[in-house]
């Protein structure tokens, strides 16, 4: 039996997808799946150092790693309506604030990649956070606004907060295309072979998650004992969908529409 690392996030869509693959709901074939989750910027910087087998990244951490890995079909965080918003205390325009103390999730993150090709200015002063810590942090006053993600969406009012703006409709409007997230990612070194036998894993782990929803709740409550059962329900149904099971044409216009205006911006190097 061959063991494969594989690092993916806490969050409920993760766990959700990855529950049939590492708790033997599928045949693997004869591999096996040695699981870390992890915050997803911690997940980008351990991509960095060829850390996992196969890794849960940032679309924006994925633009710098393509020389060292392959980008799944299956797995990915891509979609409408599911975009980072930016919250504060009292309702402002966006342009106020510029300069200001802003948390993000990381700099790897494709929030922070969002907010930069949005306004530029909004970025000189970020202040790097775990997502979690963000919304306490801009409801306490320690930072003058947030950059949220994953559950923040459904969760951001319990705070107190407000939205400023919804980066995920702003791409949408600017592209007409789906908000490419979060990809899963393999080091190339596994083989063309290899690859493609773990992609064909994740999706039917998927499947099987999807055919058996109420089966992988216990797993995914374990790293999320704060959510409720209806925001782990909504958090699922947003962020797991058909871009999910296989990027499509559509989810491959995105990502390399988010690389053009990177390389635009000079984010990016291009080549």
């Amino acid at each position: 039996m061959r063991r494969l690392t594989i690092g993916y996030s806490p969050c409920p869509n993760d766990t959700f997808i990855f529950y049939g693959l590492v708790h033997g709901r599928i045949d693997t074939g004869g591999l096996e799946f040695k699981e870390t989750l992890m915050d997803v910027e911690t997940l980008n910087q351990k991509a960095f150092d060829l850390e996992f087998d196969i890794t849960k990244v940032s679309y924006h951490a994925y633009l710098y790693l393509k020389g060292e890995y392959n980008l799944l079909r299956a797995g990915g965080a891509l979609g409408r309506g599911c975009g980072p918003l930016l919250v504060a205390k009292e309702s402002c325009n966006v342009r106020e604030l510029r300069g200001k103390r802003i948390a993000i999730p990381g700099r790897y993150t494709t929030a922070f990649l969002l907010l930069r090709l949005y306004d530029h200015e909004l970025c000189i002063n970020p202040y790097i956070m775990s997502f979690d810590r963000i919304m306490p942090a801009v409801r306490n006053g320690e930072v003058d606004a947030g950059l949220i993600i994953h559950e923040g969406r459904f969760t951001y009012p319990l705070y107190g907060l407000t939205e400023i703006m919804d980066l995920g409709r702003w791409w949408e409007d600017e592209t007409g295309l789906p908000i490419p997230l979060g990809c899963i990612i393999a080091r190339r070194s596994l083989g063309d072979s290899l690859i493609e036998e773990v992609n064909g894993l994740i999706r039917r782990s998927l499947e099987y998650s999807l055919a058996n929803p109420q089966e992988p709740m216990g797993y995914i409550k374990r790293y999320s004992q704060e959510l409720s059962d209806e925001v782990i329900r909504e958090h699922i149904a947003l962020y797991v969908n058909d871009y999910s099971i296989d990027i499509g044409e559509e989810g491959e216009m995105a990502v390399r529409e988010l690389l053009h205006r990177a390389e635009e911006a000079g984010i990016i190097r291009h080549g």
